[in-house]
């Protein structure tokens, strides 16, 4: 059984993205381990510079690889590949196959991830080139490794 470990700076502070993350995380456990780890954003100062932004992603990529023992990693940015939730599915059945037993999924703080950290991912993945809350992207994150895994144990989930 694959361990998907779901990395995200901050806890989510609305119970309703709380609570749906949850319900998914459940799902998933039938067919993966999963983990999320939820290290504590750096703070900032209301308008930051640009050098503490870069600071503190910095700061905020340590923390971020302290919660990573090993596996595939996935950087969510926004800049990444978006892909239908098909090839979602087919990649991690690639990893799996291919003997990868742990994929990262990293998601950063409201400024994003480091660049070195970036680097240091086996895949950028976005998951659209519009725009959402942070609270959201994550719930929607969830939803589509569940998806991802509904898809390839061939449940009715995806239609």
């Amino acid at each position: 059984m694959m361990t998907v470990n779901f990395i995200a700076m901050g806890k989510l502070k609305e119970t309703y993205f709380r609570e749906a993350c949850s319900e998914y995380q459940k799902r998933l456990g039938a067919f993966a381990k999963v983990n999320v780890k939820e290290p504590e954003p750096v703070d900032l100062p209301q308008e930051p510079s640009r050098a503490q932004i870069e600071k503190a992603l910095e700061r905020e990529a340590a923390l971020i690889r302290e919660q990573i023992k090993s596996g595939y990693k996935v950087a969510m940015c926004i800049e990444g590949k978006a892909v239908p939730s098909e090839e979602l599915a087919a990649r991690l059945e690639a990893l799996g196959s291919g003997g990868i037993s742990t994929v990262n999924f990293i998601v950063g703080s409201s400024f994003g991830l480091a660049e070195s950290l970036k680097r240091e991912c086996d895949l950028r993945l976005s998951m659209s080139p519009m725009t959402f809350p942070h609270s959201l992207a994550r719930v929607m994150l969830f939803e589509q490794v569940y998806r991802a895994f509904s898809i390839i144990n061939n449940s009715k989930y995806h239609k």
